[in-house]
């Protein structure tokens, strides 16, 4: 007989509930219980065994059982106490010592967030109806796969017999035992009708929609049987394999991350700035209260005559875009025989609560006159990423309406938005009641990183979130060497007053691409003045700047545009070095009157975008000049503040 088959088989209530047609999500929960019940007798039968034997061994006169059984037990009840010492310990210690006020990991915070989420509407009588002919027809789909049909050569129904397929539950546990296997896919049923009542939802704005289906994900994302010990298959076997010591060391992995406000994603002690990442070597030529401006050394006898300066965004550590050598865009960049500067921001704190929109701007130009200055050049090229870029369509705007143009010789955008009108699940959070509790975050002027960390994982909450709460929490495994990992933990704080004003004015009344409705250091912008050759890349997949928003630049700008998609997302459709042959990118008419046009005409090419970019650049200038004076920053008269990567990418 199978082994699944020796598995205790579940015994369902005759009359089981069905759902709950005021209440769909305890619906969930009571079916996944009820499901359950005999579940647990698989793990709780080795122990009715064990009774069994003990009692058969009482009439031959031995009590105490195997001496392995009492080592078993002895070992539960280490890990019970050890546990529960280590609980008590960090609750102890929270209640003592003073707590984080700026603490993302506190529930008080995010409640508060989740109240101002739309809550899910009446369901539609017809599609609770189908949801319940589809439970039904789930049940006994089931119950045939488990009377019949098997997996070849394995155990439990094949995974084709299943009416639905999701990688969380890809280990063959999932389906070894049948209450396990209806438990996960009841969960699958039961969430694709919630997300498409979500989306469905009549009577609302589209707004009001997109929150809905957010947090509706959201909410099923948390209560995914994978997420929890009781329910998760994989999770109880490894228990009963290690005696609980998974459990012991995922607490310890919990209490640290507790303590420090934070997910962990990636070891913490494997990366080392300055030494196997952002460790491009160079110098810091200048720098002001707000950022640092760093110039990289030459790697070429001859570099372009115009030099490169890249504007990373705030939000984040500039080394992104200097992650391992083998990855780094700056270290290629120098590589291809290009001068490159990089502004690295310094993270907020209480001297800068009232830096704004306009201070990045001044900041921008004043870092493209400094290059220009110390270098001899009439004009740079500029990259702007993220919220750096749409800082650099505002400020090349106002150097236009300066007749100031010509100090920039072309403009390219890493997934860069002007136009917010399709600006994705960011603006789920960005009501009115949002950015009052927002503003409620930042007391002292600034915003912890650790939110915006918190926001940008649960835009993905299934891979950035619950992936590391079972790995690293339920089966206590070690965390990878990840540099990309690494940047993504290395959180920077915002400047409060910026950050309403970035949200209010940008993705809630999206006036950037209103002529004029807004003006930073005493200028009007109007981007429809933007003459600047312009790259605008995009990723296909990328979930913080959707392409159909990137794509709406070419709408606003008025000189030459070259739009390019990218294969992955947000960072992974940027940084994709060509050595790495990974993913594709896509060309076509940057004149197409949507991005499905665009699309539609599209040519598709292998690998990175990276060469495509340094032929377009070269095009606006491939003159050369030897790598000499403060080409090399340094040298002999040339003096500098410190080495790269500099002081304030270590701050805190």
């Amino acid at each position: 007989m199978r082994f699944w088959l020796s598995w205790p088989q579940p015994r369902l209530r005759r009359s089981a509930p069905m759902p709950d047609t005021h209440d769909p999500f305890a619906a969930a929960l009571r079916m996944q219980g009820e499901v359950m019940r005999a579940a647990m007798a698989a793990f709780a039968g080795p122990s009715s065994a064990g009774a069994g034997s003990a009692a058969a061994d009482d009439d031959d006169g031995d009590s105490d059982g195997e001496p392995e059984d009492r080592d078993a037990i002895a070992q539960w009840g280490r890990t019970a106490q050890e546990l529960r010492a280590m609980w008590l310990d960090f609750v102890e210690e929270r209640l003592s010592g003073r707590p984080d006020p700026a603490n993302p990991l506190d529930p008080a915070a995010w409640m508060q967030m989740a109240g101002q989420w739309p809550v899910p509407p009446q369901a539609d009588p017809a599609a609770i109806e189908r949801m319940m002919d589809d439970g039904l027809a789930l049940w006994r789909a089931m119950a045939g796969a488990m009377l019949g049909e098997t997996a070849e050569g394995g155990d439990g129904p094949p995974e084709t017999a299943l009416p639905r397929t999701d990688r969380r539950f890809a280990d063959p546990a999932w389906r070894e035992h049948p209450a396990f296997a209806l438990l996960h896919q009841t969960y699958l049923m039961l969430a694709d009708y919630l997300v498409s009542a979500a989306n469905e939802v009549e009577g609302v704005p589209a707004e009001r929609r997109e929150q809905l289906a957010f947090a509706t994900r959201a909410l099923l994302d948390a209560m995914s049987p994978d997420n929890f010990v009781a329910t998760n298959p994989v999770v109880l076997k490894r228990t009963v394999e290690t005696s609980g010591r998974n459990l012991v060391k995922g607490m310890g992995h919990l209490i640290a991350d507790l303590r420090r406000g934070q997910l962990t994603h990636t070891d913490p002690a494997a990366f080392t700035l300055g030494e196997n990442i952002a460790a491009t070597p160079g110098k810091v030529v200048h720098e002001t209260p707000l950022y640092q401006l760093i110039q990289y050394d030459p790697a070429t006898k001859d570099v372009l005559a115009v030099p490169l300066v890249i504007f990373p965004p705030w939000i984040n550590r500039f080394y992104i875009l200097d992650l391992s050598p083998k990855k780094s865009f700056i270290k290629w960049a120098v590589d291809q025989g290009l001068t490159v500067f990089v502004v690295s921001w310094k993270s907020a704190d209480a001297t800068m609560k009232d830096v704004a929109w306009d201070d990045y701007i001044r900041a921008q130009a004043e870092a493209i006159d400094h290059v220009r200055a110390r270098l001899e050049v009439s004009a740079v090229h500029a990259i702007g990423y993220c919220v750096a870029g749409t800082t650099l369509a505002a400020t090349l705007a106002i150097l236009a309406r300066r007749g100031q143009a010509d100090k920039v010789a072309s403009a390219t955008f890493f997934t860069a938005q002007v136009d917010f009108e399709k600006a994705g699940e960011l603006r789920g959070f960005i009501d009115g009641g949002q950015l009052e509790i927002i503003g409620r975050l930042a007391p002292e002027g600034y915003l912890d990183g650790r939110y915006m960390a918190a926001t940008f994982n649960a835009l993905r909450g299934r891979d950035l979130i619950w992936n590391y709460v079972v790995n690293n929490y339920l089966l206590g495994e070690d965390y990878p060497a990840f540099d990309l990992l690494h940047w993504n933990g290395d959180v920077t704080n915002l400047p409060a007053r910026w950050h309403g004003d970035y949200l209010r004015d940008l993705y809630r009344d999206n006036k950037l691409v209103i002529p004029d409705a807004l003006a930073a250091d005493g200028t009007p912008i109007d981007l429809t003045r933007i003459a600047v050759p312009a790259f605008i890349q995009a990723g296909r997949e990328d979930h913080i700047a959707p392409a159909e928003s990137v794509w709406r630049a070419t709408r606003h700008f008025r000189g030459e545009t070259t739009f390019v998609l990218a294969g992955s997302g947000h960072i992974a459709g940027v940084v994709n070095p060509p050595a790495a042959n990974k993913y594709q990118y896509w060309t076509g008419d940057s004149r197409a009157s949507s991005l499905d046009a665009f699309i539609e005409g599209a040519t598709e090419h292998p690998g990175s975008w990276w060469p495509h970019w340094l032929d377009w650049l070269k095009g606006h200038g491939d003159a050369q000049v030897p790598a000499t004076g403060k080409r090399k920053p340094g040298g002999r008269g040339d003096r500098t503040i410190e080495d790269a990567p500099g002081r304030y990418v270590r701050m805190r």
